[in-house]
């Protein structure tokens, strides 16, 4: 009985100590995700790119608050409508990540700033903060895009942790009019839950394996000296009434729907939320060209995301 009794101990309390442990070993790569490098066959990728919807880049550097660079692209349209929209790319990606966008966007006239986010791709930057210190990069660089191309109008779209950015960024930024985002995180919590969940079992992160999540913000906030309480898109749309066009893929285990479903509810300002059937993380465009393509340009066409 005494020897039954310690099986059970240990098949309760293995699981979440060995959670707790292994979280606690992934909060540096939590901070410092693999970077994708921007390599000459990417570039030209997207050169190719630009160029079959008739636009062409130029190089676009910003200096952020805290002294780390930014490197991207502007790009402009053939025929641009003088409105510009900020592409915000995924975790462990670069600015050809949202080439695919971009090209959609370009198409109908807009012109698209392409930036790698804080410690990735070619910017600099010690940590990733999911939006902690993105979203003054950004006030940065809608201040740089000010003083050369004066836009009449400044959206933003993101996916993943992109969208988790540009609605961060809006909440802060009032120049940005109005948000796309596909994918997003509700909170950096909630997502740590999908995580320890290995991204199939959202339940067991939020219960049995929970101590992973928990030792990962932990360790991670007092490594980076950021509070991972305050990084919450959910918390941003509550913030400031901004038009929204949520995006969430059905069959994404990576993001699932709730967290979309729960910026939705929080949202102050005009939304709108799309599910896309069968589509798996970020894969909208791929799923559903036309009707991404009719959405988006038609959210940003309406009058409350352009006043």
């Amino acid at each position: 009985m005494i020897r039954l009794l310690r099986i059970l101990l240990i098949l309760l309390f293995a699981p979440p100590l060995l959670a707790a442990v292994m979280g606690w070993l992934a909060a540096p790569n939590f901070l410092h995700p693999m970077r994708r490098p921007l390599t000459p066959d990417l570039v030209r990728e997207a050169g190719a790119a630009f160029a079959h919807a008739g636009a062409h880049r130029e190089d676009f550097s910003v200096a952020a608050p805290d002294g780390a660079i930014l490197y991207g692209w502007k790009v402009f349209p053939a025929n641009p409508n003088a409105s510009w929209v900020l592409l915000f790319h995924g975790v462990a990606d670069n600015r050809v990540g949202v080439t695919g966008q971009a090209e959609l966007l370009l198409r109908a006239g807009y012109s698209v700033v392409m930036m790698d986010a804080r410690a990735h791709g070619e910017s600099g930057g010690a940590e990733a903060t999911y939006g902690w210190l993105e979203r003054n990069d950004t006030r940065a660089i809608v201040d740089a895009l000010e003083t050369t191309e004066h836009p009449a109008h400044l959206f933003a779209l993101g996916e993943s942790m992109g969208a988790g950015i540009a609605l961060q960024s809006a909440a802060v930024e009032p120049r940005i009019e109005a948000v796309v985002a596909e994918a997003p995180f509700a909170s950096l919590r909630e997502a740590s839950y999908d995580y320890a969940g290995l991204q199939e079992y959202p339940l067991l992160g939020k219960t049995i394996f929970a101590p992973g999540a928990w030792t990962m913000l932990y360790r991670g906030e007092r490594l980076a000296g950021f509070p991972a309480s305050g990084v919450s898109p959910e918390a941003a749309v509550a913030s400031r009434a901004f038009p929204v066009l949520l995006i969430c893929d059905t069959a994404d285990t990576t993001l699932p729907c709730r967290h979309s479903q729960r910026i939705y509810a929080a949202a102050r300002g005009a939304k709108s939320l799309w599910k896309v059937p069968g589509a798996f993380h970020t894969a909208a465009l791929g799923f559903a060209p036309e009707e991404f393509r009719r959405r988006v340009l038609g959210f940003y066409a309406e009058p409350q995301a352009s006043r």
